[in-house]
């Protein structure tokens, strides 16, 4: 298969060119580097995929963080209302340009669309030190999560052409870690540059050039970006030949009928058991378990009376239990029936969540939040992993692009819904019980809290149960074609 830059298959790395670098090593130092790119990251080529997404992801969330900061400090006086406006601007663009994008990136060159999405983020943060209103950080956060929008679903859609089927649990774990792994990096650096700007930039030049905190993290995060793309140029990615071109259509045909591509790829997302079962459990399972985050702090201070230390400890065992989850499911994947051990972890996370909203006691609650967390580590890698196996190359952009936009919509509907829920719930429960009732001959204390993250728990179970109704549906549909 031919690629991008006119080498070969990236999956065969004995057959690739030796660089200069590579070059200079002795054998046996050659020998053992390709075998630890290969052992652990599935390819060389993954293996620089990742380090791009490791760099940029630490950028982002620099840049997420220099955002909000600038937004509360333009805000001055409605400091809540602004950082709302700019931090909705990134989550706005994925339902409306989401779907579209999947499109692009099924069509498009997918190397090119990365770097160019890299190097466009690049020019919006060079330029974000020097806009002073509100509706300007608006408008800047809009333009990044479009390139965003674009990147994401490219770089998922090319990952299985970088590793081998048996590899792909690995390098989604990998990804992960990259992803989220990278935010105590990103926050980091921001407390270094807030001490930079005080230390080494009180200067008029400094002021003119925007070397202050903010402008320093918005400048270091360009250079991430443009680092990535780099990386990624020089990716060995395969594309479509020209006979597979003119198979699917003339270029004019092609973009004469984007809606027919985008209904290709709903129908699709939505038919497929392996692709709905994946899409339903993980967008229908964000809807429970992201209601956890707004009532934590709730749960922690009106049941537990830990504060906001409690909260910090759910947090945490949540955290752990992610990576955790994440690590046994790399460890294992070559003896586990990913369908199988997908739907039973949805199920599990469900009765975890219930366990935790249960309990008054915070060593065991913590206990149940790190399960919660163990089972959605392995729903997700899981998740990734089976549209990877499932989904065929000219299709992956629309499906990784549909999943985005499903996600994006259950995780802005918990945060939002979450507390408006427990407050009527609240209400409710003081109403018809006085908040308590007698189970069994025990007094039990039911604020809305606790029934939301009971009713929470109950929407994860749906979602697991759905999930096992859908893949068995699938399978009975098989059987009897």
């Amino acid at each position: 298969m031919n690629d991008e830059d006119g080498g070969s298959n990236p999956l065969e790395p004995g057959r690739r060119k030796v660089s200069k670098v590579q070059s200079n090593l002795t054998e046996p130092e050659r020998v053992f580097r390709e075998a630890f790119h290969v052992r652990v990251f599935g390819s060389p080529a993954f293996f620089r995929l990742w380090l791009a997404q490791v760099v940029s992801a630490t950028g982002d969330w620099l840049g997420l963080l220099a955002i909000s900061l600038l937004a509360i400090r333009i805000g001055a006086g409605s400091e809540g209302a602004a950082l709302s406006m700019v931090l909705a601007a990134r989550i706005v663009p994925g339902f409306f340009f989401g779907p579209i994008a999947g499109v692009l990136v099924d069509r498009w060159n997918r190397k090119r669309v990365m770097v160019t999405c890299d190097v466009s983020r690049a020019l919006v943060m060079v330029s974000l030190p020097f806009v002073d209103t509100i509706w300007g950080l608006v408008l800047a956060s809009l333009v990044l999560e479009a390139f965003t929008m674009l990147w994401s679903p490219a770089k998922e859609a090319s990952v299985p052409n970088l590793v081998r089927e048996e590899n792909l649990t690995a390098a989604n774990s990998l990804s992960v870690v990259a992803a989220y792994g990278t935010f105590p990096l990103g926050a980091a650096l921001m407390v270094v540059f807030g001490r930079l700007s005080t230390a080494l930039f009180s200067s008029s030049w400094a002021d003119n050039l925007r070397l202050d905190e903010e402008g320093l993290a918005f400048y270091a995060n360009s250079i991430t970006f443009l680092v990535a793309a780099f990386l990624i140029f020089t990716l060995p990615l395969p594309i479509r030949s020209e006979a597979e071109r003119l198979a699917a259509g003339s270029e004019d045909r092609e973009m004469a009928h984007p809606f027919h591509d985008l209904r290709e790829g709903w129908r699709f997302a939505f038919q497929n058991p392996v692709v709905r079962t994946v899409n339903m459990g993980l967008a229908t399972g964000l809807i429970g378990g992201g209601m956890l985050v707004p009532l934590g702090a709730i749960y922690a201070t009106e049941l537990l009376a830990a504060g906001e230390s409690g909260y910090g400890y759910f947090i945490t065992a949540l955290g752990l239990g992610v990576a955790t989850g994440v690590g046994l499911v790399s460890l294992a994947q070559r003896r586990l029936n990913k369908t199988r051990i997908f739907t039973w972890a949805l199920v599990a996370a469900a009765f975890f969540l219930a366990a935790s909203a249960s309990f008054t006691r915070i060593h065991v609650t913590v206990s149940m939040v790190f399960g919660i967390g163990l089972c959605a580590g392995t729903v997700y890698v899981l998740g990734f992993t089976l549209l990877h196996e499932t989904v065929d190359d000219d299709m992956r952009g629309r499906i990784f692009a549909t999943l985005y936009t499903l996600v994006r919509t259950c995780v802005l509907f918990a945060l939002a819904v979450g507390p408006l829920l427990e407050e009527a719930l609240d209400r409710l429960s003081k109403r018809l019980w006085e908040r308590s009732i007698e189970l069994f001959g025990v007094d039990l204390y039911v604020p809305g809290v606790r029934l939301t993250l009971w009713l929470a728990s109950v929407i994860i179970l749906i979602a697991g149960i759905v999930a096992v109704v859908s893949l068995r549906a699938g399978d009975l549909s098989e059987e009897s074609a």
